[in-house]
């Protein structure tokens, strides 16, 4: 029996599957079964298989060829099981070692004429034979992909004969070399864009700081969106610990690049047809959705009152936990899921409530039907809630003699702040709670009765007045102060609503 190494993932734990081909007497007619609790697509790989070893001018011996993907509780899918079973076959008739490949994980889909394409999840199956001093034989153009997880013992051939011939020694497969970051920003967009919204650019970089989720209610074209594509020019660069955990995430979802790996906080704009398992992630393999591919970065829901309810919900959990549990009829996966929400909506369906010359006939009324499409427990969640209003068109081309602060301006006070908090935490503001809080965000006797006193007439719940504390940190983080002040604690409540928002109940 022949027994070669393979990966599977439920989210982002790995689980080693004991690739075993056997070849057996007694039967005058080839007989090829794949088991193991094997989906459509690892049962498929037979045919594939028997293709590509016609085009090598190789064939099955005429025995009973049975392939076993071991543990055979644990359901296997996708077609990266191609290249570890037909290496298995090829040790099995003594084309290939089995003493060598034994020393690899093998993942890597394989077409009809032998060549091996690329397949999910390289990266981290990458990582995990390093944990385990194991090589990784993966498709050539994912090389540098697996180069990335930090060793050498890594064979990437494009074609089932590159590596045929280098186990037997007539071609010599080279180490993938790793790309240089990508440190070029071709978006070429800027704060220094936005008109006016002096109040809306602030809390923009009190959320930038703290990691704070922030909703901008608004009439049409007054710049919503326009602000939120610039947060991502305001954050802080992603430590190489970030950079590796959203790499992993993609590449389990199959959006990774095979030549570099995610270095620019990902910016998740979601429509708002996108169903629940889009956001959450799901399907019969457990996919990672939106919000763990915003992981680290930043997740823009536009329109939020068109968003499905129940859909909304699902960010209830994730937001509090930072992480998204999927379960499914047989597996249950788990990914991270911290990312920063920045939401986006209109007061009322026509966008202008307020504006009578603009407004429409069922004003205010529409406005609290609208709004209530939001539940309350998720506008709880979000800490900084902000009125954009409208910018007059002709304030736009205006000249004005002091130039708008640049992102780059902006974010060397926003890395500041942020530096301030992992130095004294090791966390930013906005995940701070329990003990941590306490001892962080304290207030002396007069800051605690003000905002007691506050909390009572806004109908403040017990976690909204925990936001208040970390809003209020962030802002003293963003002066360079030890202490919360009055003024910071006064700024943090003006970003809470007093009856949910001004526009009426949400």
């Amino acid at each position: 029996m022949i027994s070669l190494n393979s990966i599977i993932f439920n989210g982002m734990d790995a689980t080693p599957i004991d690739v075993q081909v056997q070849l057996s007497t007694g039967l005058a007619k080839p007989e090829f079964n794949i088991i193991g609790l094997a989906d459509r697509a690892v049962k498929e790989s037979a045919e594939r298989i028997r293709n590509v070893l016609s085009a090598m001018n190789l064939s099955l011996p005429p025995k009973r060829l049975t392939v076993n993907l071991s543990p055979a509780d644990v359901e296997k899918t996708g077609s990266h099981f191609d290249l570890p079973i037909l290496c298995g076959i090829l040790c099995a008739i003594g084309v290939l070692p089995e003493q060598e490949l034994s020393k690899y994980i093998i993942i890597g889909e394989v077409g009809l004429n032998g060549a091996i394409v690329k397949t999910d999840g390289v990266l981290p199956a990458s990582v995990w034979a390093n944990q385990h001093n194991l090589g990784i034989i993966c498709p050539g153009a994912q090389g540098p992909e697996a180069r990335w997880a930090g060793h050498t013992n890594i064979l990437a051939p494009y074609h089932v004969l590159e590596l045929i011939n280098h186990f037997k020694g007539t071609q010599i497969l080279p180490v993938p070399a790793t790309t240089a970051f990508d440190t070029n920003d071709a978006s070429q967009i800027d704060m220094s864009d936005v008109r006016g919204q002096s109040a809306a650019k602030r809390a923009l970089e009190i959320a930038a700081a703290g990691g704070h989720a922030m909703l901008m209610i608004g009439p049409p074209g007054a710049g919503k969106t326009m602000l939120a594509s610039r947060l991502s020019t305001i954050l802080p660069e992603m430590t190489p610990a970030e950079i590796l955990e959203t790499s992993i995430i993609y590449s389990i979802a199959g959006q990774l690049d095979g030549k570099s790996l995610i270095t620019k906080r990902p910016f998740r704009s979601v429509h708002h047809t996108s169903s629940a398992v889009s956001l959450a992630g799901g399907g019969a393999d457990a996919r990672p959705g939106e919000i763990s591919l915003a992981h680290n970065g930043v997740l823009f829901l536009d329109e939020l009152p068109e968003f499905n309810r129940a859909t909304l919900e699902i960010l209830r959990q994730p937001i509090e936990a930072g992480k998204i549990m999927i379960a499914r009829a047989r597996r249950t996966a788990t990914y991270p899921a911290r990312f920063q929400l920045i939401a986006a909506m209109n007061p009322c369906p026509c966008g202008h409530l307020g504006n009578a010359a603009l407004s429409c006939s069922r004003a205010p009324r529409c406005a609290e039907a609208y709004q209530n499409k939001i539940s309350g427990p998720l506008l709880d969640r979000i800490d900084l809630h902000v009125d954009v209003d409208a910018v007059n068109p002709w304030e736009m081309n205006k000249v004005d003699t002091s130039p708008a602060e640049t992102s780059a301006q902006i974010r060397e006070r926003v890395v500041a702040a942020r530096n301030r908090q992992i130095k004294r935490q090791g966390m930013p503001n906005a995940y701070l709670d329990g003990g941590a809080l306490d001892t962080v965000a304290s207030l002396d006797a007069t800051l605690t009765e003000f905002l007691n006193d506050a909390a009572e007439k806004m109908g403040m719940s017990a976690r909204g007045y925990n936001r208040i504390r970390r809003i209020a940190r962030t802002i003293a983080d963003l002066r360079g102060t030890t202490n919360i002040e009055m003024p910071d604690l006064a700024e943090a409540l003006s970003y809470r609503p007093i009856n949910r928002g001004k526009y009426g109940a949400r």
